[in-house]
C-alpha cells in the first residue's frame, strides 16, 4: 500500500498538483484512521489531505481511479441478468479482434440496460456496462488506443441517446404525467444515463490498467490542470469550466482597488491644520492633520479582439469582461476586428453571458473592410470617438495578438491613448516566442503601454489580476522595439 501511494502522490504532481512531503506523510498518516476497505472513504481520505484546490479535484479523480481501479468480478459474478447468448469469454480481445456482439445479443443487452435504467438498478446497471464493454468496444491487447475510442465504440453500437428517447415514450404512455412530471423524468433518465456512461468509462479503464499497468494508462489521461488550459485552444467544455473561475478573480480585482483606495482616504499632509493642532502641545506636532481626499471609482476601458484567429480566446475575453461588468461601476467594453463597436449596454446587469454573445455575433458592428484585424484603424476610431472621455483615472486593457495584418498603424494615436489615461494594459494570447513574429506588431504598441502580458491560460491571467492591482509607477515601463522578438 504504501508504494502505491507513493505512486500516486508521484502520478499528482506529474499531473501538475502540488504535493509536498508533508502532505504525503500526513495522508499516511491520516490513512491508519480510516476504513480502507470503503472505497468512498478512502477516495475523501486522500482528497482532504492531498488537494488544496478545488480546481484540482477532478484531476485528482482520474489519477485516483486509475491508481485504484477497482478489479473486475469473476466471469459471471452479478451479471446473471443480463442475457446474452454465445457470450464471448471476458477480457480484453485478441489482437485483431473487434466488437463480437450480433444482433440477437445487442438486442438482449438493449433490453437489459432498458430495464436497468427504468428501475434505477445501479447492479444490473454495473453488469450491462461490464458485458458491454465486454462484447461491443474491441478491445485489443496491447494496442495503444486511449479509452476515448473504446468508450466511443461502446456507446456508438448501443444509441444512449436512442434509449433515452424510448424511456421517455413509454413513460409519456401513462396518462397521469403533469409537465412537471414529465420533466423531473426527464433529468432521472438523464442522470441515470450519465450514471451509465461512468460505469463503462470506469470498466474500460480497468481493462486498460490490467492490460497495460498503472503509470502507463495514468500517462495517456494526464491533462492538463484547468489553469494551465491553452486558451487559444480550449473546448466549450473546459471554457464553460474557466467561467466558472473568472468571477472569483473579477470579485478580486474589484475588492483589491477598494482596499487601495481605503489605504489611500488618509490623503496628503495638511500642514495649516497640523501647525493649529499643534498649539495646544506648545508647537509640537503631536497629531498631523491630513487632506481627507475625494476617491473615485476606478474606470476601465477593456477593448477586445474577436477575429477568427482569436475566436476561442475571445470568448474567455468576453467571459472577464462579463465577469468584471457586475463589479465595476464604470465599466466599458468594446469588441473590434478591423472595426470598433461599444456593448457596454450588452454586458448590463442581470444579461445572460450566452445571450449576449449572441446580440454581439448579430448586432455589433465590427467589420469595415475585408474583417481582417486592423488595429491601427481601431485605435484611431477609439480615440477619435471615446478618446474625450479618458481621465487620470482610465485603465485601458486591450486583449489580442496585436496582428495587423501589415496595415497601417496610425502610430499617433496609442501615444494619445497612453497619454490621456492611467494606464494601458495588453493582453496577448501567443506565446511570447511568437511576439513580433510575421504581421505582429506588439513592440510598436508595448512601448506606450504600462506593461504587456502573456496570457494564455488562467495561471497567466491571475498574475495579470495581481499586476494590475500594484500600486500605480512613477514612469510608464517602456520596451525597447524588438524586445519580444
Amino acid at each position: 500500500m504504501l508504494d502505491m501511494l507513493t505512486g500516486f502522490v508521484q502520478e499528482l504532481r506529474h499531473a501538475g498538483i502540488p504535493v509536498s512531503t508533508v502532505e504525503a506523510l500526513d495522508a499516511a498518516e491520516a490513512l491508519r484512521f480510516a476504513d480502507i476497505g470503503n472505497r468512498a472513504a478512502f477516495k475523501a481520505t486522500l482528497g482532504s489531505t492531498l488537494v488544496k484546490n478545488a480546481r484540482h479535484y477532478g484531476t485528482f479523480e482520474t489519477a485516483f481511479e486509475v491508481y485504484f481501479a477497482l478489479l473486475r468480478p469473476a466471469p459471471g459474478e452479478d451479471d446473471a441478468d443480463v442475457p446474452s447468448p454465445g457470450r464471448p469469454r471476458p477480457g480484453l480481445q485478441p489482437e485483431g479482434g473487434e466488437s463480437g456482439a450480433g444482433e440477437g445479443e445487442l438486442e438482449a443487452l438493449l433490453q437489459s440496460l432498458v430495464r436497468a435504467l427504468s428501475a434505477g438498478d445501479r447492479g444490473l446497471l454495473r453488469a450491462v456496462a461490464r458485458r458491454s464493454v465486454e462484447q461491443l468496444a474491441g478491445m485489443e491487447r496491447g494496442r495503444p488506443v486511449g479509452g476515448t475510442y473504446y468508450l466511443y465504440r461502446t456507446l456508438r453500437r448501443l444509441d444512449v441517446d436512442g434509449i433515452l428517447e424510448r424511456l421517455l415514450e413509454a413513460a409519456a404512455e401513462s396518462p397521469h404525467l403533469t409537465a412537471l412530471e414529465e420533466r423531473l423524468l426527464r433529468e432521472e433518465y438523464e442522470g441515470r444515463i450519465e450514471s451509465f456512461r461512468e460505469e463503462v468509462r470506469a470498466e474500460i479503464r480497468r481493462r486498460l490498467v490490467a492490460d497495460r499497468g498503472r503509470e502507463a494508462v495514468a500517462r495517456t489521461l494526464r491533462r492538463p490542470l484547468l489553469e494551465d488550459t491553452d486558451l487559444m485552444h480550449a473546448s466549450r467544455e473546459e471554457l464553460a469550466m474557466v467561467g466558472q473561475v473568472i468571477h472569483p478573480l473579477a470579485r478580486k480585482l474589484a475588492t483589491r482597488l477598494a482596499q487601495r483606495r481605503r489605504r489611500g482616504r488618509r490623503g496628503r499632509l495638511d500642514f495649516r491644520r497640523t501647525v493649529r493642532r499643534s498649539l495646544s502641545t506648545g508647537g509640537v506636532p503631536m497629531e498631523p492633520q491630513f487632506r481627507i481626499p475625494r476617491p473615485a471609482r476606478p474606470e476601465v476601458f477593456l477593448l477586445c479582439d474577436i477575429s477568427g484567429s482569436m475566436a476561442t480566446f475571445a470568448r474567455f475575453a468576453l467571459q472577464f469582461v462579463y465577469a468584471m461588468s457586475g463589479q465595476f461601476s464604470k465599466l466599458r467594453s468594446f469588441v473590434f476586428v478591423d472595426a470598433l463597436d461599444e456593448v457596454t449596454a450588452v454586458f448590463e446587469a442581470g444579461a445572460d453571458f450566452e445571450a449576449a454573445l449572441e446580440r454581439i455575433s448579430s448586432e455589433a458592428q465590427v467589420l469595415w473592410l475585408d474583417g481582417h484585424s486592423d488595429y491601427g484603424n481601431v485605435l484611431a476610431q477609439f480615440w477619435e470617438r471615446y478618446g474625450g472621455d479618458l481621465t487620470p483615472r482610465s485603465t485601458v486593457i486591450v486583449t489580442g495578438d496585436a496582428r495587423n495584418n501589415y496595415r497601417d498603424l496610425r502610430g499617433d494615436v496609442m501615444p494619445a491613448v497612453a497619454e490621456a489615461s492611467r494606464a494601458v494594459y495588453w493582453l496577448n494570447p501567443e506565446p511570447r516566442a511568437y511576439w513580433d513574429t510575421g504581421d505582429s506588431v506588439l513592440s510598436a504598441f508595448a512601448a506606450h503601454c504600462e506593461d504587456v502580458f502573456e496570457v494564455r491560460n488562467l495561471r497567466q491571467l491571475e498574475a495579470f489580476v495581481e499586476g494590475l492591482t500594484l500600486p500605480q509607477r512613477p514612469m510608464r515601463r517602456l520596451h525597447l522595439p524588438g524586445e519580444f522578438g
